[in-house]
């Protein structure tokens, strides 16, 4: 134990990142944080409302298509609409760009009083958040109770050479961001565990989970949903200002580049810093180690097998309804599988639901599981190692809820967007200050989405005025948006990788994590910046027929 103690590095007793992690871990319990943090907003609030501060700015807005389906319904099928300019019928569009004033609201007003009581069970209710993590651990934890987890694990290291672990783990978190939630869900608890079963730190295999799920978060070697979205909000913006629309694939060259340099950053900074800071390894810090003398290779062997073929089987039914036209799974309207479709709605639910078939079928075949109530009882204990971070995501819950209705986030990226829109400056310069911003505003402001809805109708005629076709300002905004994902509090994720943190060591805390996150923020975003910049000098298209100048 002494021996160990002693191999740690010096780096791990002293230096900056250890300072962050003691001080991280004395702020307070972290559901206790938020309260504060909501005395905090609420005094701030109060104080710009008093002084009048407000913005306004052009914001895509989504048009609420189902309510008019249903007017049209009710009228007998006969409304419809028309172009103003043509006279030719239209469709209803999925946005519209309009302008709109934000105050900031008073959360100490009888108004904000009011908004905090009659909103604070809606708002645990509505927060998604929740109903993933439950749905996507109930399967993981069947799977993990049975024993199949470990057994996985265990086979997966013994096949991939050790050298690869790290980068494989990495590479498949950048992947994940396209099933959204599952890979903070799944790959990071996994990636610890590898780390530990193969010798490694696992808080070593945490961070490079993260990392590559949080930090790289926005680009992906697939077209996932989010790059739909991104593109429907864009194309509203150009519709609007007369402007050629983009195909989602017009960042995918960019994309692609992305997902894999950035990958190999995240996996330097895990063998250079991350490793060597953390040094080796105490076994005894983790109560649930076992040693490999207490199993039964046999009875494992079997249980793999019998989870094998129940993936099989499992992939051939999930494949019937997706595969065939018309299938329940494809885009009613489209056919489509990928994009804003039912089958990438469903994709959470699909990956718990292939581990809790998985998981019993290996339980059936390890005679680890046996019989529903065996199942129904994992997913109960599951449920209940979760109940400290139930409690902190309903304080999380209330703090987005009272933020996001005070309008500060929105008053802050307005803002920031009028300071950038009168600098005086050529236009490389321009987008690595606007990439800055987004970074900035990410600790206020995290979500990809949200905040292009926001920037998009004000910056993309601003970079059109200096040439700089969208696509550029698209791949520009995609940068910002990932690095401090890993960093900021507001982070819905960042409790559940302390509770994973703290499997291996009891003392973790918010500091532990936010330090192990800090050198991966820091170098991904500089590396990716100067990927941007020399893409941008270049001239190489953002993707198919995505030159990086307007008329290019």
């Amino acid at each position: 134990m002494d021996a160990l103690a002693d191999a740690a590095p010096a780096a791990q007793q002293k230096g900056f990142l250890n300072w962050i992690e003691k001080v991280g871990n004395r702020i307070p319990n972290p559901t206790i944080m938020f309260v504060y943090l909501i005395g905090l907003i609420a005094v701030l609030s109060a104080l710009l409302s008093w002084a009048g501060v407000s913005v306004t700015d052009e914001v895509v807005t989504p048009v609420p298509k189902d309510e008019f389906s249903q007017i049209n319904e009710n009228l007998g099928g006969t409304w419809s609409i028309y172009d103003s300019t043509t006279g030719e019928p239209a469709e209803v569009p999925d946005y519209i760009v309009e302008e709109q004033t934000f105050e900031v609201q008073n959360l100490l007003s009888v108004d904000g009083l009011r908004f905090f009581f009659t909103s604070f069970v809606d708002n645990f209710a509505g927060f998604g958040v929740v109903a993933v993590v439950l749905i996507a651990m109930a399967g993981v934890g069947v799977a993990e109770h049975a024993g199949m987890m470990g057994a996985l694990i265990r086979r997966v290291v013994k096949v991939a050479p050790r050298r690869w672990l790290a980068f494989i783990l990495i590479f498949v978190g950048v992947l994940s961001s396209v099933a959204t939630d599952a890979g903070y869900l799944i790959l990071v608890p996994l990636a610890a565990a590898a780390f530990f079963t193969v010798g490694r730190h696992p808080l070593a295999g945490l961070a490079a989970a993260f990392a590559s799920v949080g930090a790289i978060f926005a680009v992906n070697l697939l077209i996932t949903p989010t790059d739909s979205m991104l593109v429907e909000i864009t194309n509203e913006v150009l519709a609007t200002a007369g402007m050629e629309t983009l195909e989602v694939t017009q960042n995918y060259y960019f994309s692609v580049a992305s997902s894999i340099l950035m990958a190999i950053v995240a996996l330097l900074v895990t063998v250079f810093v991350t490793e060597k800071r953390l040094g080796a390894y105490d076994r005894s810090q983790y109560a649930g180690a076992e040693s490999d003398d207490e199993i039964d290779h046999d009875a494992e062997a079997r249980g793999l097998k019998f989870a094998f073929w129940a993936l099989i089987g499992f992939i051939v039914v999930i494949a019937a309804l997706t595969a065939p036209p018309g299938a329940p799974l494809r885009d009613p309207e489209t056919g489509a599988i990928i994009g804003t479709t039912p089958f990438m709605a469903s994709l959470v639910f699909i990956i718990s639901l292939g581990f809790l078939v998985c998981g019993v079928a290996y339980g059936a075949g390890a005679r680890t599981l046996r019989g529903g109530s065996a199942a129904v009882g994992a997913i109960a204990k599951t449920f209940a190692s979760l109940g400290g971070l139930l409690v902190m995501f309903l304080m999380i819950a209330q703090f987005i809820a009272l933020f996001n209705w005070s309008n500060l986030p929105t008053v802050a990226a307005v803002s920031a967007a009028e300071l950038l829109q009168q600098a005086n400056v050529p236009a490389i310069v321009l987008l690595v200050a606007f990439i800055v911003v987004i970074v900035l505003l990410d600790f206020i402001l995290p979500g990809l989405v949200p905040k292009w809805v926001i920037f998009a109708p004000v910056f993309i005629p601003i970079f059109a005025s200096l040439d700089v076709a969208p696509q550029t300002l698209l791949a520009a905004y995609r940068v910002g948006d990932s690095p401090v994902n890993v960093l900021t509090p507001l982070m819905v994720y960042l409790p559940f990788m302390v509770t994973v943190a703290q499997r291996y060591r009891k003392d973790a805390g918010i500091g532990t994590i936010i330090a192990l996150m800090i050198p991966y923020a820091v170098w991904i975003f500089l590396s990716w910046t100067a990927l941007y910049v020399v893409w941008f000098l270049t001239g190489i298209p953002w993707g198919p027929g995505a030159p990086v100048q307007l008329g290019g």
